[in-house]
């Protein structure tokens, strides 16, 4: 089912395009260049009304306000995906886990990771579900559909980095 309402939104980490669907939960945010993200459609009805809500939680999130969207999400794919998110969900502000840890807290085996690793890239609310606290298992910053220097950002933002 596509967006049935869109916007864009002006942030710190570039316009992101936020989409939802008819009643009114959150299907995607995209930001700029995003690796699989969305694009306006013709066919999308262009309305800020139904984010109004979104647009004051996350303008408060960039002024260090606000560690926990409260906004109804609605992202479509499969179960796994969806249990991978769940679990994104679950991460505190200000933390980091590893895509191993996020395999853990499924109950997937640890060969699973390379499938969490792309359920995680597959979240199509960047941002709103924190995908960006997933490190490599050695600390690194590693993959991030936001591109790298988002992720930086976003987790110098929440203290998790100097």
């Amino acid at each position: 089912m596509p967006p049935a309402y869109c916007t864009h939104l002006d942030t710190p980490v570039g316009r992101l395009l936020l989409t939802a669907d008819a009643d009114g939960a959150l299907t995607s945010l995209t930001v700029p260049g995003q690796k699989g993200g969305r694009t306006l459609q013709e066919d999308w009805r262009y309305d800020p009304g139904p984010f109004r809500a979104a647009a004051e939680q996350i303008a408060a999130y960039f002024a260090g306000d606000l560690k926990e969207f409260r906004l109804p999400l609605r992202a479509t794919g499969t179960a796994f995906r969806q249990r991978v998110w769940d679990a994104l969900d679950e991460v505190p502000y200000g933390a980091t886990v590893t895509y191993g840890e996020i395999a853990a807290r499924i109950g997937a085996p640890r060969a699973a990771v390379r499938a969490v690793g792309g359920a995680i890239g597959a979240n199509p609310l960047l941002i709103l579900r924190p995908c960006h606290r997933v490190i490599g298992a050695n600390g690194s910053m590693t993959g991030y559909a936001g591109g790298l220097d988002r992720k930086v950002r976003l987790l110098t933002l929440e203290g998790a980095l100097a």
